[in-house]
This record gives structure tokens, C-alpha cells and sequence, in this order.
């Protein structure tokens, strides 16, 4: 099998994308500061931030293609620490295209929904970008630098995304059931609208791009939903209780980063293409017992 190098494999979509991958391929996955072991992957601790190491990566493992996943993906975190979250989530990412036009190999990067404001959903990928967060403002300069350095770049972007998640790492879904389950109670957003999409779901729309894609594509879910309503169901389909489950507004809970209000995805390119996501509640009912 062709190697695969994947950048975050410790991350919830690295590591689902890992578990996919290497039915296809010899996985070499690399984490930095939380440590993961992954059968039938090759893990690897390197700083995506350091050119050097990565450039030694290449040479020593000569990858067929690459899947940058390795971000600090919290709005929050790079609300407040803008110039530390740069360097792993901009020049890391512009370097990592450039080793890859210098192999001439296949490209993808994990960008997201919130390069757009809110306004125009649902979006596309030809839709201008409009980031109100400082992380999506980075995304956008990694999404046009990437593709300045090696336009056969596929710049993916990604929805909110739920599912199994590795020791260290979690998805949205597994507080919100742990929250339920305890009899606590869960407010939820109903003024904040997504295209979820399972992790193993996404990790088939990048592998999917790996093949076949240069350019930007959107790998949302099938159906737009907001918080509260995912809650809802997730509820249903999990059997949790639901008298504690509220509705809340944005405004109501003050965050350092502002959220777009909706950011649902077109991507009927991505299905024209071969991506296959099933609706969200057949999504949910292949998780329930794993989570």
C-alpha cells in the first residue's frame, strides 16, 4: 500500500481519519503533545510548527499524499491567544503545501464552516468569505495560501462534527450525553444553525478528496439543524431524558469568540463527487451503544 501521512492523528478527526485510512493505506499519523497509539497506524511525535521537522518527515517517509488535520481548532482558545494559534494554524499549513508541490502529491486540507459570516447560507464553495472569528480568519489564510503555493491543493471545508473520539479528545456529543445522562441541565442554541456530519463520514469526504479534488469543497452533512434541534434528536435516538434539555439563545451565553449564526453547508459538489453522508438521524443511530 501507498503511504499516507496524516498531520493530528491524537485530534477527533485525525484519529477517525486514521481508523479509515488505513484500510486503504500504510498510515503514518503524527501527534504532538497528547500521545496515541493507533493499530495498524504508524504514530509519529512531531511539531507540524517546526519546517525542519516536517521537511525530515517527508524525506524519511516519502509520502504518497497528505492530510493536514493538525490544528488548534477551539474559536474560543484563538479568540484570545490570535498570534500563538498562527503559526499551527497558518504557517504550518502554507509549508506543508509547499513539501507538497515540491513532491508533486496529492494535498488535503481540513479547513471549516466558519470562514463565513452567517448571512448567505446556505454556502458554497464559490460563495466569498467573510470570517467574523479570529480562527476563521486564520482558516481563510491558510485555505489562499495553501492554494497560492500548490493550487492542486483540496481545501475541505469541514462542518461541526460529532462521533467516537480517542483517549484525550472528545466531539461536542459526548458532554451534551454526559450532561443528560447525569440529569443536569443542557441549554442549547436555537439561533445557531450547521450541517453536522459524523467523524467517520467527514474522514470519507477527505478521502475522497485526496483523489479526486483541487480546490475548495465543502464536506457538510445532509441535513441543517441547530443546536437545540440536534439535541433533540440525539435525545431521541440515544433514549435520554429530555425534561432538562432548554432552549437558550447565543446572547445568552457570552463567549470570547462571536459565532456565525448560520453556516449550513451546500455540498452537492462533494455528492456529485461520491460523498455519502446519511441523514443525521441514521448518523446518530450508528453511533448509539459506542458513545
Amino acid at each position: 500500500m501507498q503511504k499516507l501521512l496524516v498531520t493530528g492523528a491524537s485530534g477527533f478527526l485525525g484519529w477517525n481519519l486514521c481508523q479509515l485510512a488505513k484500510q486503504q493505506w500504510d498510515v503514518y499519523g503524527t501527534y504532538f503533545s497528547k500521545n496515541v497509539e493507533i493499530p495498524g497506524v504508524t504514530t509519529i511525535k512531531a511539531d507540524v510548527r517546526d519546517f525542519e521537522q516536517i521537511k525530515h518527515l517527508f524525506q524519511e517517509i516519502k509520502p504518497a499524499g497528505v492530510i493536514h488535520t493538525a490544528a488548534q481548532s477551539s474559536p474560543n482558545y484563538c479568540q484570545l491567544h490570535p498570534d500563538e494559534c498562527y503559526s499551527l494554524n497558518v504557517t504550518a499549513a502554507w509549508n506543508i503545501a509547499g513539501l507538497c508541490a515540491d513532491y508533486s502529491i496529492p494535498c488535503v486540507f481540513t479547513s471549516t464552516d466558519q470562514v463565513f459570516n452567517g448571512f448567505n447560507a446556505p454556502y458554497r464553495e464559490t460563495d466569498s468569505v467573510c470570517p467574523i472569528s479570529h480562527y476563521g480568519e486564520q482558516k481563510v489564510k491558510a485555505e489562499q495560501g495553501m492554494l497560492e503555493r500548490y493550487p492542486k491543493t483540496a481545501a475541505c471545508r469541514m462542518p461541526l462534527m460529532f462521533g467516537i473520539a480517542p483517549a484525550g479528545a472528545t466531539s461536542f456529543i459526548q458532554p451534551f450525553i454526559q450532561i443528560l445522562r447525569a440529569g443536569k441541565e443542557l441549554s442549547l442554541f436555537t439561533d445557531q444553525f450547521r450541517t453536522p456530519a459524523s467523524g467517520k463520514t467527514a474522514a470519507s469526504g477527505l478521502l475522497l478528496a485526496l483523489e479526486k479534488v483541487e480546490g475548495i469543497l465543502h464536506l457538510g452533512g445532509k441535513d441543517r439543524v441547530s443546536r437545540y434541534e440536534f439535541g433533540r434528536l440525539m435525545a431521541e435516538v440515544f433514549e435520554l431524558p429530555q425534561d432538562k434539555l432548554k432552549a437558550c439563545l447565543q446572547e445568552d451565553v457570552p463567549m470570547p469568540a462571536p459565532r456565525p449564526t448560520d453556516v449550513s453547508l451546500n455540498s452537492e459538489k462533494a455528492f456529485a463527487l461520491g460523498y455519502q453522508p446519511l441523514s443525521l438521524r441514521e448518523e446518530l443511530a450508528a453511533l448509539r451503544g459506542c458513545l
